[in-house]
């Protein structure tokens, strides 16, 4: 099995972007196998006595496990999540170097590889997707890559898999993006992370998708600087004065904004979030009543040699948030995306694996640690390998993790 240890030690302004000087040692062994498209591990693999087969763990289950050779390429990055409304069938959609790969895991234990979106330019450490309706959209940070558009459906009657797909539609009204958000219920798209000498200066693009195959620009958002990563919501939460507005709080590297979006043509900056010893912001997520914002600083471990920190702030009133927690890690490793699933917050921490937090009582600053899966059993170390995001919305409970080094796994609670 061709396996590539990637090892990332960083001197400089370093951060998950390549917008960043990264001084980077790279080693590589690799044992030469025919690409399959059959996973590598089939059967569950129970956590027992703290491992499940090489992996350490706690409370949570290998079901699956399909290495990069199996998709032909060297690294993989983000993941998100299909479920098809007509079949049921539940799709994971994972972020390599060289493009994006679709994988059938409604048979968990045996997931299919259907085959590969190849980037619309170069290849890049950087890509990510997200999902509206039946339709996925990938950006890149590959020069001139712009915004693919891949209809989903085309899985209902796919066969002699895998497959090279081509793209369905694709926006060129941007070049890079490190990232893109979607609002469903807005039926918006929102890259970040683009060029920071662009119309936005590296902010927010506005991309209406009523038309999903055939985005268009409605605006854009720069006045706070360059946005690493975000989360757009339509508001349901405790400030009454904006109750149904279409909120975006972006993650701008040294510090988090808030901004009404609800008019696209005149955005209004409601707060911004300076915090104690910043390294670098990247990415945050609200919790489900919209209260409380979980805040990732992707350097902090690496300059200020925190254990994995993780920020919340109380967002009661949207124009004067407070940080209203700071939780530490048991281990030194970085933190990257985290999602919040009702009581849980489900972390990628790159080499201390997917690490899930009891936040059930946040509100009295209680945040505790309750199972993990570390796919990088090598080491926790301050380094940027291993688990580079984590996707936990399946209805099945099955949990989809992108580890940069060893592929796609898929993970389960313990009975």
């Amino acid at each position: 099995m061709k396996k590539l240890l990637w090892v990332l030690t960083f001197y400089l302004l370093l951060g998950c972007s390549s917008d960043d000087t990264i001084d980077a040692d790279l080693e590589n062994e690799l044992e030469e196998e025919t690409p399959t498209n059959l996973p590598d591990e089939v059967g569950t693999v129970p956590c027992e006595n703290g491992l499940a087969g090489i992996y350490p763990c706690n409370g949570y289950d290998l079901v699956a496990h399909m290495s990069l050779d199996i998709f032909s390429a060297d690294e993989a990055n983000d993941i998100w999540g299909w479920t098809d409304t007509e079949t049921g069938k539940e799709y994971a959609i994972m972020g390599l170097d060289n493009g994006t790969v679709f994988i059938d895991v409604s048979n968990a234990e045996n997931p299919v590889y259907l085959g590969k979106l190849p980037t619309a330019t170069s290849a890049s450490s950087w890509r990510d997707v997200k999902v509206f309706e039946d339709y996925a959209y990938v950006v890149s940070e590959a020069n001139d890559h712009g915004v693919q558009v891949f209809d989903l459906k085309r899985f209902r009657n796919i066969a002699n898999v895998p497959q090279e797909f081509t793209a369905d539609g694709r926006y060129t009204g941007l070049g890079n993006a490190h990232n893109i958000v979607i609002n469903e219920t807005t039926a918006f798209a929102y890259p970040v992370g683009t060029d920071r000498d662009d119309e936005f200066n590296g902010g927010v693009h506005f991309l209406d998708l009523q038309n999903p195959v055939e985005p268009s620009l409605a605006g854009g958002w720069g006045l706070n600087g360059y946005t690493h990563d975000a989360q757009v919501i339509t508001y349901n939460g405790p400030d009454a004065d904006f109750q149904g507005a279409e909120i975006f709080v972006g993650a701008n590297e040294d510090l988090v904004v808030v901004v009404d979006i609800s008019d696209k043509n005149a955005p209004v900056t409601l707060a911004t979030l300076p915090y104690p010893n910043i390294g670098y912001t990247h990415q945050g997520w609200f919790t489900d009543d919209h209260r409380y914002f979980i805040l990732g600083d992707e350097l902090d471990e690496v300059r200020q040699g925190f254990q994995t920190r993780t920020l919340i702030f109380d967002m009661a009133d949207l124009q004067n948030p407070v940080l209203h927690h700071t939780y530490l890690g048991p281990t030194s490793a970085i933190d990257h995306n985290g999602y919040v699933l009702q009581d849980d917050f489900f972390l990628a921490n790159y080499t201390a694996g997917v690490r899930i937090l009891d936040i059930s009582d946040i509100e009295n600053s209680v945040v505790v640690e309750t199972g993990y899966f570390d796919t990088y059993p090598e080491n926790d170390n301050t380094q940027f390998a291993g688990v580079w995001s984590v996707y936990p919305y399946f209805e099945s409970a099955n949990i989809i993790v992108s580890d940069i080094n060893s592929g796609f796994f898929i993970i389960k609670k313990s009975n």
